[in-house]
Formats: structure tokens, C-alpha cells, sequence
């Protein structure tokens, strides 16, 4: 049968192209140059590696337009472009979704379907109402958070101790030293003191 594949009919499923052979001589079309053109940038070895943005050495976009006003600084956190994230969870959603005396781990908020990840901290806001006596395990609570749980017999256990910020401590103006006239008055005394005498007969002379 002619539709019987054997090493006769075999052939690839996409036709293969030949590569470019560049340097091999001018009677080949891609010699002397290689495709490259005479001299430039684009002719070096390594034109290609250059970083994303690269305008040949004009000043790039981003240098050229106006740069907006903000925090910009690791200080300013958790705003600027060094802010966190954290995974908020209600505790009105630990009042839906676990029993009386529940051992609330981050595992079993993810099983809850409360959080997505485990590699991202979790956050206990106070939003909704907290009967229930539950084991709250998290990285951070906020303050209602942590009164609802607690009022309500549970305990709090946090796994990311709060950092407290630093105070940025201004530099005060040196004052102006205080000027003692009795000082300015010695000193005057003090220079006519070093000066010579004239004597009378000094003058006549």
C-alpha cells in the first residue's frame, strides 16, 4: 500500500530550512560583512546584549519625563515602592467558617478557603462579630482584632513580632554663643595695657 509508512516515505512533519552561512566569501551573499553592515554598533559582537530601554545612548524616556512627588525612601513603609502585603482575614469569617475551641492555623485557613497562600504573612482584622472561644495563630492582629478574640476566651499567638519604627531625630540649630561684655571690656584693657606709654618729653621732641 502506497499510504504505508517506511524509511522510502519518510520525511520530517515540517520542512527543514537551511541555516545562513554568513563569512563564506562574496559570491555567496553573505560574505565580508556577514549581514552586518560596515562599522556601527549593531556590527560589534555583544550589540545585541543591550538593557531593556537602551535609545543608543540619547537620554532614555525615563530620565527625560518628570518624576512624580512621594515617598520613595524604605522608610516610608508600608507605602511607596517598599510597601508589604499581607492577607486580610475578618474575625467574622472565623465566626462562619470554624467551630467552638478551634485550633486556627494558617493551614486551616487555607483549607477554609480564607487565604491563598501560606508564603504570604496573614493580617486578623476586628471586622464582624467573635463569639466563639478559638486559637488564633497569625503574623500580625490588629488591635480590635485581638480585644474580639480575647473577650471572647481565645488566645492571640503571633508569629511576627511587631517592629517599632524608628523616630527620625532632627538636628536642632546651634544656638548662638552668648556674648559677655565684661569679656569684650578685658580685652579692650588688656590691649591698651600692651601698647608703649608716651612720655611728655616724648611730645616736645
Amino acid at each position: 500500500m502506497s499510504d504505508e509508512l517506511n524509511l522510502s516515505n519518510l520525511k520530517p512533519a515540517q520542512a527543514r530550512k537551511a541555516r545562513k552561512r554568513v563569512g563564506r566569501g562574496l559570491g555567496s551573499g553573505k560574505g565580508r560583512y556577514s549581514g552586518r553592515g560596515i562599522k556601527g554598533q549593531k556590527s560589534r559582537a555583544g550589540s545585541h546584549a543591550m538593557p531593556a530601554g537602551f535609545e543608543g545612548g540619547q537620554m532614555p524616556i525615563d530620565m527625560r519625563t518628570g518624576k512624580l512627588r512621594g515617598n520613595t525612601s524604605a522608610d516610608a513603609m508600608p507605602i511607596g515602592p517598599f510597601r508589604t502585603y499581607n492577607q486580610p482575614v475578618n474575625v467574622g469569617s472565623l465566626e462562619e467558617r470554624f467551630d467552638a475551641g478551634a485550633d486556627v492555623t494558617l493551614e486551616a485557613l487555607k483549607e477554609a478557603g480564607l487565604i491563598a497562600k501560606l508564603s504570604v504573612d496573614v493580617k486578623v482584622l476586628g471586622e464582624g462579630a467573635l463569639t466563639k472561644k478559638l486559637s488564633v495563630t497569625a503574623h500580625s492582629f490588629s488591635k480590635s482584632a485581638v480585644e474580639k478574640i480575647e473577650a471572647a476566651g481565645g488566645t492571640v499567638t503571633r508569629l511576627r513580632e511587631p517592629v517599632e519604627r524608628k523616630k527620625k531625630k532632627h538636628k536642632a540649630s546651634a544656638p548662638a554663643p552668648d556674648v559677655d561684655e565684661t569679656d569684650e571690656v578685658v580685652e579692650e584693657t588688656e590691649a591698651e595695657a600692651a601698647e608703649p606709654e608716651i612720655t611728655e618729653e616724648e611730645t616736645e621732641e
